[in-house]
């Protein structure tokens, strides 16, 4: 159906047109031609009638001798071949003729009467006469001494029309042989467009359904070219994201399972025994802490959806992001303790402002944290520091910790990516973390090696600068005013 749509477009925007012209043309040329030829014998006839006028004029004054200085003129007419030259009187009588035969008796002679009636004297005609096409051209003549003739030259124009129409069918030869040629190139041309859109189309609506294996043969090296391109592009990002997202959900659902299966177990466990204080107690604490660890990885989610769905909004005020940054290191103090790492962060005495919305930097703070902590062994260091520069502010949280691989590295910030050497978690916290900053205009970089850890750094604007930019991003448009771009390029990570 596509394939016929665009020829019939073709065929009406573009090979119409063509038609169009073309017999526009040869109409033109008909015309063009009939007028040229036509004007010719015109201008021949004219010119003859002059040069016998001429003649006619330096005959003697006798009038037997203009009778037979008239007819020897008649009678000699070197043109007889091509034309007739008639001498009559004003009554429309024929009185001799270079042929020596008078017309039929009552024959119709238009010019003769026009130039009899014409205050110059002169008559044309063009059309038929027994069925031949003719040129007649009538003058009215005085003869020195004898009265008025009218002088006649008809000229047939049979050769004429052969001629014409000769012309004509060369010219519409040639159009054919245009339109043919226009419709040969254009249906190659169509079908080198048409084809390989169609097979897009069949490929497109594979991987609609689900096949993102398949590929484009990619022909040629033009914009059909670069959509194959595209089109292989897409299914491999497709095949990618469809892998992760079913990574993810199996990732998820174990996850999810884990903490229901223990929760579930000491519900039944205490169910069966609750007398012993001690296991209810043990059993409890576990209930806790898993139901705390669902909540987390649901609000992880929900978190998640809203940044897809652009229905997450910051509560923007001026914070100390150092106070900010010491709860989150303050909350994992004891578990660090517990997990044999140690924590080190020297909190710089100053206050360094910013805007933000302290729950979510906070948030940000605990999952990067909650990560180095997950992957550092037992006497596994966490080292925290804070780098103030002229415009920004930058957090660098490094561990030594068993570092991630390569091949993970560029996707660990990516939606529903969780690596191969990740642990319990949702695998989600590090793209939500980083939607998080760059909605407050800043950089959460990675930098890691595998068996030598790893290090997070997160730059945020400052306060004043923050303001800067929103008060100009806010004024109206027209102002001239340009956002700032006070976001610098991370430098290397120490």
């Amino acid at each position: 159906m596509a394939i016929k749509r665009v020829t019939k477009r073709w065929l009406i925007n573009s090979f119409a047109v063509i038609l169009v012209i073309l017999v526009s043309i040869n109409i033109a040329a008909v015309f063009i031609i009939r007028s040229y030829y036509y004007n010719g014998v015109a201008q021949s006839v004219y010119s003859r009638a002059k040069i016998i006028l001429t003649q006619m004029q330096n005959l003697s004054s006798d009038s037997a001798r203009s009778d037979f200085g008239l007819r020897n003129m008649v009678e000699s007419f070197s043109d007889r071949e091509y034309m007739e030259l008639m001498i009559l009187d004003v009554r429309q009588n024929v009185l001799m003729t270079s042929s020596g035969f008078a017309p039929e008796e009552g024959a119709s002679m238009p010019d003769v009467s026009q130039a009899l009636s014409s205050p110059n004297g002169e008559g044309e005609y063009r059309g038929r006469l027994d069925s031949e096409p003719v040129l007649a051209y009538s003058l009215l003549v005085t003869l020195p001494g004898s009265g008025s003739v009218v002088v006649r030259l008809v000229v047939s124009l049979t050769l004429v029309d052969r001629q014409i129409l000769l012309t004509f069918f060369t010219v519409a030869g040639v159009s054919a042989a245009i339109l043919l040629f226009v419709l040969f190139s254009s249906s190659y041309f169509i079908n080198s467009i048409v084809k390989p859109v169609g097979e897009v189309s069949r490929t497109a609506r594979r991987i609609a359904q689900g096949d993102f294996s398949i590929r484009l043969q990619k022909k040629n090296d033009d914009e059909i070219g670069e959509l194959c391109d595209v089109i292989n592009y897409m299914a491999a990002e497709l095949s990618a994201a469809e892998k992760v997202k079913n990574d993810f959900i199996s990732s998820v659902s174990h996850e999810l399972r884990t903490p229901m299966t223990a929760i579930k177990g000491w519900v039944e466990t205490l169910s069966q025994d609750a007398g012993d204080p001690q296991t209810r107690a043990k059993g409890m604490k576990v209930i806790l802490g898993e139901t705390d660890r669902l909540s987390d990885m649901v609000e992880e989610l929900l978190d998640f959806s809203r940044i897809q769905s652009g229905r997450m909004t910051l509560m923007l005020e001026r914070i100390d992001i150092l106070a900010e940054l010491g709860d989150a290191v303050l909350m994992f103090a004891e578990r660090a303790k517990r997990e044999d790492v140690r924590i080190e962060y020297d909190e710089p005495q100053d206050i360094i402002p910013v805007m933000g919305d302290k729950n979510r930097l906070r948030q940000v703070f605990i999952n990067v944290i909650d990560n180095a902590l997950k992957y550092s062994g037992q006497g596994g260091l966490i080292s925290v520091g804070v780098r103030r520069e002229p415009n920004h502010v930058r957090i660098i949280i490094t561990d030594n910790g068993t570092g991630i691989p390569t091949e993970d590295l560029p996707n660990v910030k990516k939606k529903f990516y969780k690596g191969a050497s990740s642990r319990r978690g949702s695998g989600i916290g590090l793209a939500v973390s980083d939607e998080i900053i760059q909605m407050h205009a800043g950089e959460l970089n990675i930098m890691s090696k595998v068996g030598l850890g790893t290090t997070v750094s997160i730059t945020l604007p400052l306060a004043q600068s923050r303001e800067n930019t929103l008060q100009v991003s806010e004024e109206p448009e027209g102002s001239g005013a340009e956002p700032l771009q006070d976001r610098q390029p991370p430098e290397s990570i120490p």
